[in-house]
């Protein structure tokens, strides 16, 4: 079983969308996948409908040890997909088990205390809350892997710095084998000039670990939840259920699980369109998705090359900010 998480202290990166889809589209491949709702927002649960009331098993009654992991689990609407809900009373849970002896390795027994009951999964993947705070924390100390969603815009990197420094202390006191395993990059637009200066820097700071290929703008994505469907039930054939699927076999590949994958894979052709050789929906505009008037300028004057203020050391100001927020800026002094 490998345990990731989802996590970025930043709200709005995409964790939630990525937990649902990447997990679809593994469960698709033929992996048993479990998704955990920690974020108290349960905008997880909420998107597959699934939302426990209150007092009935939750990742809150799980931390608070009421329930048992077996207890929580639900199925969903997708074969071999299941999701741990939870529900608004996680909110109080940083204050509640704040005073709790071994309150970092809450998730992590409860994990162990499922495999030996007899749960099972290939694929765990965790939506963590925008914070780093206990529920962060016992997310980082139960996982195996960390991944990383990003938009491709500039203040979705800050505070990266305070995120990897976290990882690191975990991983030295609590949980050595912690790594990341990869940056998932969202709301990609190469018409944007600001997304390729944000994969430039992804790039020069995590090389290989930009998982490619990128999450593109997509309005059926973001229509999908408020369906309680992922994007493979909602618009199997867009170019978002195309970029999620080639996530997932890299994904499988990085985690080991590719024979797996090939041992249990149903055939899927006819579920899942997006996946096989059939023509893909291409994304239409944003012109055509909104009724937006664009100036004929852009078509009959070309904009002059601008080239970006150079700093002392030759790179962009927009890097060099970049750089000052993951803490790699070269010393003044």
């Amino acid at each position: 079983m490998k345990v990731l998480a989802v996590i970025n202290q930043k709200g709005g990166v995409g964790k939630t969308t990525a937990c649902a889809n990447l997990g679809a589209a593994l469960a698709l491949k033929g992996l048993r996948v479990l998704l955990v709702d920690l974020d108290p927002q349960a905008h997880l649960s909420i998107s597959f409908d699934q939302v426990p009331p209150v007092g009935d098993p939750s990742i809150y009654t799980l931390l608070g040890g009421r329930h048992g992991l077996v207890d929580v689990v639900r199925s969903t609407s997708a074969e071999r997909l299941f999701i741990a809900p939870t529900n608004l009373d996680l909110s109080g849970a940083e204050t509640e088990f704040s005073a709790e002896i071994g309150r970092e390795t809450l998730l992590r027994d409860a994990f162990d205390d499922w495999k030996s009951a007899g749960g099972e999964a290939d694929v765990v993947l965790m939506d963590c809350p925008p914070s780093l705070g206990l529920l962060s924390l016992n997310a980082l100390v139960a996982a195996d892997h960390v991944l990383l969603p990003v938009q491709a815009e500039f203040y979705a990197l800050q505070g990266m710095a305070q995120l990897l420094d976290v990882m690191d202390r975990v991983r030295r006191r609590l949980n050595p084998p912690l790594d990341v395993i990869g940056v998932l990059v969202g709301l990609y637009s190469k018409q944007r000039r600001l997304s390729h200066e944000v994969l430039d820097e992804l790039n020069r700071h995590f090389g290989d670990l930009v998982l490619h290929p990128f999450v593109r703008v997509n309005v059926r994505l973001a229509e999908a939840p408020s369906h309680a469907q992922t994007i493979f039930e909602y618009s199997p054939r867009s170019g978002a259920a195309e970029d999620f699927s080639a996530l997932a076999d890299l994904l499988a590949d990085r985690l080991g699980l590719a024979e797996a994958r090939a041992e249990t894979e149903d055939p899927i052709d006819a579920k899942v369109p997006a996946q096989v050789k059939v023509p893909i929906e291409v994304e239409a505009p944003l012109t055509e998705e909104f009724s937006v008037e664009v100036a004929p300028s852009v078509q009959t004057v070309p904009s002059p090359e601008i080239s970006a203020p150079e700093t002392a050391r030759g790179e962009s100001e927009w890097g060099a900010a970049w750089a000052r927020a993951v803490g790699t800026a070269p010393d003044e002094n």
